[in-house]
């Protein structure tokens, strides 16, 4: 079975691709369990008027599951307005989000209102939220908590009737902890918090991604036909990590069929800028190998049994997944496990398995 966010998806790579058989660019697609998982879970919590609080790596479509969220729930007539808090400097995210008085600040000649306004009975969806300010939070928390807020510049309450949707790719937890971000704020977010599972945990979705790309590419470039991929490439795109997950696997995929004169797509170009590294550049020298050989160390003789065998397990799955470049059914097989098997171990080691050099 394979789900379609939105619109219906159908091509053939012999024929000529039509408008009407092309996706929109809004829109998410898979077949992997962890894909209709996700797919599940936004089409429970949506028509529930709460925040919802998106986490995943960059990439990973969290606008897209923002927008199911708001096109399945109760008000999907109204406005979907979004803001990334990445993208502004902090001393404008609070003007942006909340509007301003004329003469609030210099060059503000005229009142000028903001996103919470504008998605007034519809969804606001905050992108990089781990990015506002601790004082544009305190007001964002007034705002969830009693639907009021005032301009910059003025004193009058204004209410708005808003569905917040928030995503973020960092630990907002630990940004808690550390003070860099507002408890309370994190509570009423969190009502029901999604994560986004990274490309390299949906592997079964990557030939359907790759050749939806692989057509839209060719209608863009008025091909007579969508280039197909040979089996050997497709295996490349199957067992390559997807650090930038979709959005990458977009981009490598277009490059392909822009460079490819012939119908079959031969040759993949992860990383363009590879031969400028090659070519002794010192600031990109290329990354030395990692050692994947397993030892037995002091460290791990000196354990308690069952610390020792925590920490080998943990590095045994370190060392699979990186020779199987994080195709996690080749470390399954590389262990000697079947898929469910390594995904139960992988679940119960991961926050160690992701640990850096030196964590503890």
């Amino acid at each position: 079975m394979v789900f379609y966010a939105m619109n219906r998806y159908a091509t053939s790579s012999k024929k000529r691709v039509s408008p009407e058989s092309v996706s929109s660019p809004h829109e998410a697609m898979g077949q992997s369990e962890p894909f209709l998982n996700l797919q599940e879970q936004l089409s429970r919590v949506a028509p529930i008027d709460r925040p919802v609080l998106l986490l995943g790596e960059r990439g990973t479509g969290k606008e897209l599951a923002a927008s199911r969220i708001h096109f399945l729930s109760k008000r999907w007539k109204g406005p979907l307005v979004a803001l990334n808090c990445s993208a502004l400097a902090q001393s404008l995210i609070e003007s942006e989000l909340f509007g301003y008085e004329k003469g609030a600040f210099t060059g503000a000649e005229q009142r000028r209102p903001g996103r919470f306004e504008a998605a007034h009975e519809g969804t606001l969806f905050l992108d990089e939220i781990g990015n506002m300010p601790l004082e544009v939070q305190e007001k964002t928390l007034r705002l969830v908590e009693y639907g009021t807020f005032e301009r910059v510049g003025s004193s009058k309450s204004i209410e708005a009737d808003v569905r917040l949707v928030a995503a973020t790719n960092v630990d907002l937890v630990k940004r808690t902890t550390e003070g860099h971000f507002k408890a309370d704020l994190l509570d009423r977010l969190s009502f029901e918090v999604v994560f986004l599972p990274p490309l390299r945990e949906r592997m079964e979705d990557i030939p359907l991604l790759a050749n939806h790309f692989a057509s839209r590419m060719a209608f863009e470039m008025d091909r007579s036909e969508t280039p197909i991929f040979a089996p050997e490439t497709l295996k490349l795109l199957e067992n390559y990590p997807w650090p930038g997950n979709i959005r990458e696997l977009k981009n490598v995929v277009e490059r392909a069929v822009y460079r490819t004169d012939d119908t079959v797509i031969r040759e993949i170009v992860f990383d363009p800028f590879e031969k400028f590294r090659m070519n002794g550049n010192p600031q990109h020298a290329p990354t030395p190998p990692v050692d994947q050989k397993i030892t037995v160390t002091d460290d791990i003789l000196k354990m308690p049994l069952q610390e020792a065998v925590w920490a080998l397990k943990v590095r045994m799955l370190k060392s699979a997944l990186i020779s199987a470049r994080h195709n996690q059914r080749k470390a399954a097989d590389l262990l000697g496990l079947t898929y469910h098997q390594f995904r139960g171990l992988y679940r119960t080691l991961k926050s160690d398995i992701q640990k850096g050099p030196g964590q503890k």
